[in-house]
């Protein structure tokens, strides 16, 4: 799935703070706790040497044989027992006010009495407090760990957000873009470095393309206008001298055959113009067509070839198909969707038009062979010894519908007729 820069920027940022700050927290949490238990064990020490002067001073003292008040109790041990180091640990002692064991910390060291006889003294204090400060402390850890996180975010996301709103500009005008229809824009100052510089980039690289695309459109222009002329010219002349009375059969034959490739190469001319400006985005009016009435009309305007090929002509109108398009784009790609179903039927076949509310349909009668579902709709793909095609004609279409995001155009054979569908996707299309 496909993310904005902002947002892929602030996704792994959040998970290098979550690690980072997980990190520092459990530091600091290990820190606290080990000053909490340090704090602790200061105090059993500094208690340890208070009791052991308070048994040099009472002998009774030694009496201590269960913790009581003090929380102390003193043991003799046998010399093997005696150790010079002190002990610190933890232990659950049963408590009968709460009826359940509570959690202490004992120092445990062994002494020599006034009498030279080996005791052990143990002294508890109760953690319960300290245990209690550490789940306050861990508590505000999260919370501040959360609410880092959050604000750490939020200041980013606004900040990456007023950074980019420059890119976003530049990339919006960008997607407005088109050849030969582009407006001067207004000076723009930007803050940020690379954005300034990205700006003037693409400046110049608009420019350059469309110095490039105007001589582009000029020389199709000037060499369709040229090679048109003279194709006129020759062709008018080999019709005067098909005129000529002195022409035996076999010449007449051959400059039949002349002029008909002569007006090839004008259609495949004129075809070839056509593409480039469909391609060059010169078709850049848009409005409202009504396709059903379009279709009707050419309909009529295609009267006399459709008679000459005696093919029946059905338009069944099942919906209204309307949308925003260049009209003259309309033209071309309804006239070259009927003739096409009228150029290449049987004689006496039938052609019938559907219209829906999101598609067009054209069939036509065949002669029982499919056409190549891939290939029909590339340039100068002829199937079949019809030497009078450009090869031209299909690939319009498709070209005509890639101008417009979420129009399309598809080839099925269906129950012995070819098929041709145009439609448009809603979502898409305004």
């Amino acid at each position: 799935m496909k993310v904005s820069l902002k947002y892929y920027t602030i996704k792994y940022m959040i998970g290098i703070l979550l690690l980072i700050i997980a990190v520092w927290a459990a530091l600091f949490y290990a820190y606290i706790l080990d000053e909490v238990y340090d704090n602790v064990d200061d105090g059993l020490k500094d208690r340890k040497i208070q009791i052991i002067k308070a048994v040099y001073h009472d002998p009774k003292l030694l009496n201590s044989k269960d913790f009581g008040f003090n929380e102390f109790k003193i043991k003799p041990i046998s010399e093997s027992e005696y150790k010079d180091k002190n002990r610190l640990y933890n232990k659950m002692f049963y408590m009968e006010y709460d009826d359940k064991d509570q959690p202490y910390r004992v120092l445990e060291t062994d002494f020599i009495d006034q009498f030279g006889k080996r005791q052990r003294l143990e002294i508890r204090t109760s953690t319960v407090e300290q245990d209690e400060l550490v789940y306050d402390l861990t508590t505000a850890l999260i919370v501040l760990y959360i609410l880092l996180v959050i604000s750490i975010v939020a200041v980013n996301g606004y900040m990456l957000n007023k950074a980019m709103r420059p890119f976003y500009a530049i990339l919006n005008r960008l997607k407005k873009y088109q050849f030969g229809a582009s407006s001067p824009q207004e000076p723009q100052n930007y803050s940020i470095k690379e954005f300034e510089e990205l700006n003037v980039e693409i400046e110049e690289m608009i420019k350059r393309n469309e110095f490039v695309f105007h001589q582009q459109k000029q020389f199709i222009e000037n060499a369709s206008h040229e090679l048109q002329t003279p194709l006129a010219i020759v062709t008018n002349k080999i019709d005067l001298m098909i005129q000529n009375d002195d022409l035996d059969k076999k010449n007449m034959n051959f400059l039949t055959e002349v002029k008909g490739d002569l007006r090839r190469m004008a259609g495949l001319n004129k075809s070839l113009l056509m593409l480039s400006k469909i391609e060059n985005s010169q078709f850049n009016k848009m409005s409202k067509v009504n396709f059903n009435e379009m279709i009707a009309e050419l309909v009529k305007s295609y009267e006399d070839f459709i008679e000459f090929k005696k093919i029946e002509v059905s338009i069944v109108e099942k919906g209204f198909f309307g949308a925003d398009f260049n009209p003259d784009l309309v033209d071309i790609l309804l006239s070259n969707l009927l003739k096409n179903a009228i150029k290449y039927n049987n004689q006496e076949g039938i052609v019938n038009i559907i219209i829906e509310d999101n598609r067009l349909v054209f069939r036509n009668s065949s002669n029982g062979v499919p056409l190549d579902k891939v290939q029909i709709f590339n340039r100068f793909y002829k199937q079949g010894s019809d030497h009078s095609s450009t090869g031209l004609g299909l690939s319009i279409i498709r070209t005509i519908t890639k101008q417009y995001p979420g129009w399309d155009i598809v080839y099925e054979f269906e129950d012995g007729l070819h098929c041709f569908i145009l439609s448009k996707n809603n979502a898409l299309v305004s």
